[in-house]
């Protein structure tokens, strides 16, 4: 089967063999298309966005195809939620895919990277899973399913393009993103009641970045990031380090995708006030996520 999540920032594949409800994936693949460039200015999707994103599109069609995959879903979310020409980014991924993508919502998304976070995980419940993306974060509690969830507007990009305009921002600029970001936190956190959970789980490249800069990896390492389990005040230093330096100071790092550089700071920002609002003393960084989500509703 195949999974197809298209976020604010970036547009991942998954095609996975199924045995027994586990998956065993056969590729799984990312693209940064910044699909969400300027949709918290313009309300729209750019063409040039949405170009880059068929493109990314059109590879993974010809994965699938190759793959011949029994079943196939794509998923959409905050920047498509958001833009008022999102029949346009249907039209073009019906177009190139065969079959429309599902531009869902909030909680369902919130949902789906529960699903994909938990499983098989030996850790306490309950969790408190959190998906820091693009244009939005979601946060979900529970133990064994899904006992509340939400999903707020901030995320990397649109906190970026919102405050941090500086390279390296301005401390004015970082103080107007913590006052926006610490108060959709707090909204979230009151809305499942967040900080009964009993452990942390934190979601998408934001999290795993700053995973692999605490660990000092040499190089990103999905399986050392993967379940690895890091402190509030390891998550602090990193974030206070990424906020110092300039964009290319930021891509001279090993683990550091060049299409995250630029937005990585708003990305740890996110993470650590998520941390210190909760009152947690650390999060595990999972590299399952909304897109084992999707692949397991399918299944």
């Amino acid at each position: 089967m195949a999974a197809i999540d298209c976020g604010t920032n970036s547009v991942r594949l998954l095609i996975a063999d199924v045995d027994g409800g586990q998956l065993s994936d056969v590729t799984r693949q990312m693209r940064i298309v910044r699909l969400g460039e300027g949709v918290d200015r313009t309300g729209r999707l750019s063409p040039a966005a949405i170009e880059r994103t068929r493109l990314a599109l059109v590879d993974y069609a010809a994965e699938i195809a190759a793959a011949d995959v029994a079943a196939a879903r794509m998923v959409a979310t905050s920047a498509s939620r958001d833009a008022a020409n999102a029949a346009d980014f249907e039209q073009m991924v019906t177009s190139v895919l065969g079959f429309a993508p599902e531009v869902i919502t909030g909680d369902e998304e919130a949902r789906l990277s529960f699903t994909g976070a938990v499983r098989g995980l030996a850790a306490e419940p309950p969790f408190l899973v959190f998906d820091i993306g693009g244009g939005s974060t979601e946060f979900v509690v529970g133990s064994t399913g899904v006992d509340a969830a939400i999903s707020v507007d901030i995320g990397c990009v649109r906190m970026t393009e919102r405050h941090l305009h500086g390279d390296p921002p301005t401390a004015a600029q970082i103080a107007a993103a913590e006052a926006d970001i610490t108060a959709a936190v707090d909204r979230a956190l009151a809305a499942v009641d967040g900080k009964r959970a009993r452990t942390l789980v934190g979601l998408a490249g934001s999290v795993t970045t700053v995973t692999g800069l605490a660990l000092h990896l040499p190089a990103y390492d999905p399986e050392r990031i993967h379940r690895a389990r890091i402190s509030t005040a390891d998550v602090a230093k990193v974030t206070a380090d990424l906020l110092a330096a300039t964009a290319e100071q930021r891509l001279a790092s090993p683990v550091m995708h060049p299409g995250r550089a630029d937005v990585i700071g708003a990305g740890a920002l996110i993470l650590r006030i998520i941390l210190e609002r909760s009152g947690a003393d650390s999060v595990i960084a999972s590299e399952s996520d909304i897109l084992d989500g999707i692949a397991y509703s399918v299944t």
